[in-house]
């Protein structure tokens, strides 16, 4: 950093952590590591927001940062005609007002676009120490910084306001209607939110973070609705509790439990949207979960990429989906979620999103008692494009390979996940994991 008297280099008492206030031109106030707030150069991360089928500019499309638990690390911004857009970041400064080492993940919204990251996708880390000095801003740039946003048939207008709370930011915004979520979406550190492709009618919208919620606010969608208010308080919240059981699988290995806002929760891929802070980890044994606001859950083990996966014999207890009412009283849940070790995905999407320029073949490791294998592709938008039922074993220890090349027809552009699930004496015996086998077709 090039010090510019004692606007940019000294402790500026005035200044306000993350505000441009009491500052000079094209500085910002940030907290220093070892020091008093000082006014320096800005982090901002800079990227471009497309269509993932045609590449076209998406313009108008939301973007706020969140850090590793989900919570709000930034205002929010809004993609120009261009599909560009910048959003500053409050990033705390070692002792030459260098940006310390710390990572964020976006989330993106659009109309008539689903929402990023969305199960199976995931937001790549942006690590912010890696910013750059580019007149007089530390920019972020780089492949992670632009996303592809799926177009999806959505026809409605917007419902947009604001969480009233000192701490508003991170906070999941949820409308429904008939119990069911239409949109959602995450409050910037201002507490604002604009929910997108809301279908006329009667909505109730709801705010949950860990220690926090809001509403529920009954809104009458007729195309758009501005200035609506949700006031957030801690009252009502619980605790959820419980065990898990790590059976058939490598000694040490832990896992995880979160809790999804059961309205978002789509049975047929067992995904949904969890609020910041309603997550437990390592778990190998029992659980906790505190600060749970009112609300309908869906409580999910083995979820992340763990090694384990949620056995999905659902002939044995432990095993089906469990479903918690969360109403200001503690909850704990009886029985055992049962998680087994996970069949290995070799490609593609073994570790992330991997882009494939031709149809690929799906290669997993086998189950050593198998009697075959059932598999499936998905688009990212959970629906089912191809299913195989009766794969017969594998042989050796050799993995199990499945050529798409003509069986199936993608689309350019857009990205799939395939899992696959053993089965033996009739019953289901492992599975690949939730978040892998992830691909984007790009021929």
């Amino acid at each position: 950093m090039i010090c510019l008297g004692l606007t940019a280099c000294g402790g500026d008492a005035a200044c306000v952590v993350g505000a441009a206030e009491g500052c000079g031109d094209g500085l910002t106030c940030e907290s220093i590591q070892g020091g008093e707030p000082r006014c320096v150069e800005p982090v901002i991360v800079r990227g471009r927001v497309f269509d993932a089928l045609d590449d076209a500019a998406i313009e108008g499309a939301r973007i706020v940062a969140r850090d590793a638990n989900g919570g709000a690390r930034s205002g929010v911004t809004f993609s120009g005609p261009d599909g560009e857009y910048a959003l500053p970041i409050s990033v705390p400064r070692d002792a030459e007002g260098d940006p310390l080492d710390e990572a964020v993940t976006l989330r993106v919204d659009a109309s008539g676009y689903q929402s990023f990251p969305s199960p199976p996708r995931q937001a790549v880390p942006l690590d912010l120490v890696t910013a750059t000095l580019v007149e007089g801003e530390w920019v972020v740039e780089n492949a992670a910084t632009d996303v592809a946003l799926i177009p999806r048939e959505a026809s409605g207008g917007t419902i947009s306001g604001t969480v009233e709370h000192p701490d508003p930011g991170g906070m999941l915004v949820v409308a429904e209607q008939g119990g069911a979520a239409v949109a959602t979406s995450i409050t910037g550190t201002g507490g604002s939110f604009v929910l997108y492709d809301v279908p006329a009618g009667a909505t109730d919208v709801r705010a949950y973070r860990a220690g926090l919620f809001a509403g529920p606010v009954s809104v009458d969608a007729t195309g758009d609705v501005d200035g609506v208010v949700l006031t957030a308080s801690g009252e009502g919240l619980a605790t959820v509790s419980g065990s898990v059981n790590i059976v058939n699988a490598p000694g040490g290995l832990s896992t995880s439990v979160i809790l999804v806002v059961a309205s978002t929760f789509d049975e047929v891929t067992a995904r949904g949207e969890t609020p910041t802070g309603l997550r437990a980890a390592p778990v190998d044994g029992p659980f906790t979960i505190e600060g749970v606001p009112p609300g309908r859950y869906a409580v999910l083990a083995a979820f992340e990429n763990d090694q384990l996966v949620r056995d999905p014999d659902e002939g044995i207890a432990g095993t089906a989906i469990v479903f918690v009412d969360v109403a200001g009283a503690d909850v704990d849940i009886s029985e055992s979620f049962k998680v087994t070790e996970a069949l290995e995905v070799i490609s593609p999407g073994a570790s992330g999103l991997e882009i494939v320029t031709s149809a690929p073949e799906l290669v997993f490791a086998q189950d050593s008692s198998e009697d075959g294998y059932e598999l499936r592709l998905y688009d990212a938008l959970g629906n089912l494009v191809h299913e195989d039922t009766m794969l017969p074993p594998g042989s050796g220890s050799m993995p199990i390979r499945y050529p798409l090349e003509g069986v199936v027809t993608l689309e350019p552009g857009m990205i799939y996940q395939f899992r696959a699930w053993s089965f033996g004496r009739g019953s289901l015996i492992s599975a690949t994991e939730d978040l892998r086998g992830v691909f984007q077709y790009e021929p």
